[in-house]
């Protein structure tokens, strides 16, 4: 690609989720989804293959959907009330026409079809970036009127969407697949405390992404798309076993690595508000993602090949650009939890 076209696409990617959290106005909210929209297709495209034509395609599909819905339900407001934001009198209707829409662009079940199938058919970094910096416009959007929303459907949907991320990925072997589906269930871990503590939504979307963001790098150091490609960095690359092993704990959200933090405060925050049964299902389920964490783990960590035949080794080539970055998001992504008392005040 001509580097002046991904300067200005990768620019254009950073400004948009930016434009739309700093924007009280809807218009400028919407514009700044429809350049991170636009932006990202070419990077979907990028690939000149049939698969990754057919997840720009799925994904433009999806998101202009989305987009017109919102743009509608903005518009309908702007002739009811004659104002640009949403308000105590806007109708319940136009109110939940947003908040499908914006789970159609976060992935949230039922709406989450395309987002396993567009993160395989892509690039590693294109699907890191899906995975993480997309999200951020549209979770912004939904912060921003969190106490305008149905309470029922949000917690329907994010209770559907832990379902469905949890299930989704016990059968894949794709390892883009598995960060998918765990996408979706995070996504609804945050959607679900949304209407009661909305602050809680932003702390574990920030957590979230610290811990994406080594995983992908982690697999972007030897290209591993599948299980059996991750099985063998053992070979090439040894230390990647131990951050694998404590990243995947850590998005599982098993004590005392960081994930756990924000499961422990919702949790905290549903019972709080008398959401018994919600929490005990989202814990359930939340055990059901550490399996298939695990399973990678396991495939990663705990099998080696039956030789001991020492000239399999590679020699252990390091990328540079990732020296100092990765370790300092791997600190990050494991060992923040004795911060927690500060993060939660």
């Amino acid at each position: 690609m001509n580097p002046i076209a991904s300067l200005v696409i990768y620019f254009t990617i950073l400004i948009g989720p930016l434009i739309t959290m700093i924007s009280t106005n809807l218009m400028s909210m919407w514009v700044g989804l429809e350049m991170s929209l636009l932006a990202i297709t070419p990077l979907l495209i990028n690939k000149k293959n049939p698969r990754s034509t057919e997840a720009a395609t799925k994904y433009f599909v999806t998101q202009a959907t989305a987009s017109m819905i919102i743009l509608l339900a903005i518009i309908i407001n702007y002739k009811q009330l004659g104002t640009w934001i949403f308000q105590q009198q806007t109708n319940t209707v136009l109110l939940n026409m947003t908040l499908i829409a914006l789970a159609m662009k976060l992935g949230l079940a039922p709406f989450h079809f395309w987002l396993p199938e567009v993160t395989q058919g892509t690039s590693m970094l294109t699907g890191l970036i899906l995975l993480t910096w997309q999200k951020i416009a549209p979770l912004s959007m939904l912060f921003q009127i969190s106490h305008l929303l149905n309470p029922t459907i949000t917690l329907f949907m994010a209770l559907t969407s832990v379902f469905i991320g949890a299930w989704g990925g016990l059968n894949q072997t794709q390892t883009r697949k598995i960060m998918a589906y765990s996408s979706i269930a995070h996504m609804g871990w945050m959607t679900a405390i949304l209407p009661y503590n909305p602050t809680l939504t932003l702390m574990n979307l920030s957590i979230y992404i610290i811990l994406t963001i080594p995983m992908f790098m982690t697999l972007m150091l030897n290209n591993s798309t599948t299980m059996n490609s991750v099985s063998l960095m053992w070979n090439k690359i040894p230390s990647t076993l131990f951050t694998i092993l404590l990243i995947l704990l850590s998005l599982g959200g098993l004590p005392p690595l960081t994930g756990f933090l924000p499961k422990w405060a919702i949790i905290s925050e549903l019972l709080k508000n008398n959401c018994l049964t919600v929490a005990t299902l989202m814990a359930m389920m939340a055990l059901l993602n550490l399996f298939f964490y695990t399973r990678l783990i396991y495939s990663t960590s705990l099998t080696m090949f039956p030789t001991n035949n020492n000239s399999k080794m590679l020699p252990h080539h390091t990328n540079t650009n990732h020296n100092f970055i990765l370790p300092t998001l791997i600190i990050m992504s494991t060992l923040t939890l004795p911060l927690s008392p500060q993060l939660m005040t």
